[in-house]
């Protein structure tokens, strides 16, 4: 049975439309990154939670979520109206595998994701550990539109501090832009088109790729890879993929 922490709500953004996210003062103890929290309210009498990944880095307080309300769900469309100095109640520790340490050390580390799984990798890349065992990181980004396409400010800095070592991509499905590709992620690798936009192959024998975000690209991306010999990797057989499924 899950244990709960008290925890007020510190600060809000509404990136666009129906993205949002939370900052949350609660005392959870260390996390690595990667790893994710169960957010709960009080819903009819019943505390109904679901497990949001934290963006913010361990060393980093306050917690911070970053989810899409989903106007029939049970719990999102109640988070997205809470405002600063609201009670909510945080797991009392983090859980998950979808971490660094479960990734194997490769040339290049692919990060692929669509819609709010951008938050997990952002959690580790403000972190030393990518940038001490890879000699790039490539960070792929899947939205509809330019307005999803958040935390800008915080992949500035990384880029800035990370210089050539960090390459950042976006692509879209709905909507254009002069500095995103435009088409779905498993289309753009299919084409070639992602691999040209990051100037790097990908290889069994120079990339590990982690893969977060809806079911649909998930599968997709993983038939492609398997089709040129890369293997999803377990403890005991290291591969050259990961997963972490959102819907």
């Amino acid at each position: 049975m899950a244990e709960w922490l008290e925890g007020n709500i510190t600060g809000k953004r509404h990136w666009s439309q129906e993205l949002y996210s939370l900052q949350i003062d609660a005392p959870l103890p260390d996390f690595t990154a990667g790893q994710y929290i169960k957010v709960a309210l009080e819903v009819d009498g019943e505390r109904v939670g679901r497990p949001y990944s934290l963006v913010n880095a361990p060393d980093e307080r306050p917690l911070e979520i970053y989810f899409n309300e989903i106007p029939e769900g049970p719990l999102t469309p109640k988070l997205s109206y809470l405002e600063v100095g609201d009670r909510v109640w945080v797991s009392d520790k983090a859980s998950g595998v979808f971490t660094l340490d479960n990734v194997v050390s490769r040339r290049h580390l692919w990060m692929l994701a669509t819609g709010t799984a951008l938050g997990v990798y952002l959690s580790m890349l403000k972190t030393a550990v990518p940038w001490e065992r890879f000699e790039r990181v490539i960070l792929v980004h899947g939205a509809r539109n330019a307005g999803e396409l958040a935390y800008g400010e915080t992949i500035a800095e990384i880029q800035a501090a990370h210089e050539d070592a960090f390459t950042f991509i976006t692509a879209l499905t709905r909507d254009s832009s002069e500095t995103a590709l435009q088409g779905r992620i498993t289309n753009l690798l299919e084409q070639g088109s992602l691999q040209a936009a990051a100037d790097a192959e990908i290889t069994p024998d120079d990339s590990h790729l982690m893969l977060c975000g809806n079911s649909a690209m998930i599968k997709d991306v993983r038939a492609w890879l398997e089709a040129r010999g890369m293997q999803r990797h377990k403890r005991h057989e290291p591969g050259h993929y990961t997963t972490e499924q959102y819907h």
